[in-house]
């Protein structure tokens, strides 16, 4: 069977699986459809690119397990006329994920050269609607702020107050929060104008997020 025969294969079945674990809104399942994942997966790991499963990437990160991408998507609640700040670009697939749904994705990446890969990626696929940078995430945005909905794709030891601050009023946050040597929780924080709504979505695993931009070349 050709590669690209293949992938099409793998990825229908990917897309069943994720229909079986829970995933319900078919804009999140059509965005998952339209990305393609082999573009952001090493060449050695090319094989497992619609296996719903994490995979090493360069700078020591990962590009997370489907169902998480698919998961964190759609636990966002994202409107189409949506600005969405996305810390940690990584590979750029959850980035790409975002994009197909979203008015527009702002993307920050600490390591410079996961960045440019990402920024190739999305120019070959003709994602106009993603701006990104090279930055320290524990500072998101600020004078692209306030934003609708805040995705973060590191853990966090707790929330970080920037974070509420560039997001807006009925805005949501998706954070993974807890001790990086252990499993942390998939939180989800809704702005409210009588305080903060916090609700505990799942259990998950991240690289930790860190302070600072990289300074690997």
């Amino acid at each position: 069977m050709p590669e690209g025969d293949s992938h099409v294969t793998h990825k229908i079945r990917l897309t069943m699986q994720l229909r079986h674990l829970g995933i319900s809104d078919p804009r999140v399942l059509d965005a998952i459809e339209r990305v393609p994942r082999e573009y952001f997966v090493p060449k050695t790991f090319q094989e497992h690119a619609y296996d719903n499963t994490a995979l090493p990437i360069a700078c020591g990160q990962t590009i997370s397990q489907p169902y998480i991408v698919a998961f964190m998507t759609e636990a966002l609640k994202m409107g189409e006329q949506d600005r969405v700040l996305e810390i940690g670009t990584g590979s750029g697939y959850q980035t790409a994920v975002l994009a197909h749904i979203a008015r527009r994705v702002y993307s920050i990446e600490r390591h410079k050269p996961l960045l440019q890969e990402a920024e190739a990626r999305f120019r070959k696929l003709h994602l106009t609607n993603i701006t990104s940078r090279a930055g320290d995430g524990f500072k998101g945005w600020p004078e692209a702020a306030p934003f609708d909905r805040i995705i973060v794709t590191a853990a966090a030891e707790s929330v970080p107050d920037v974070f509420i601050d560039q997001l807006k009023e009925g805005g949501i946050l998706i954070i993974p929060v807890g001790p990086v040597s252990h499993d942390q929780n998939l939180l989800r924080i809704t702005k409210k104008t009588e305080g903060l709504e916090s609700e505990t979505l799942l259990p998950v695993r991240f690289v930790p997020m860190v302070e600072g931009v990289s300074s690997d070349r």
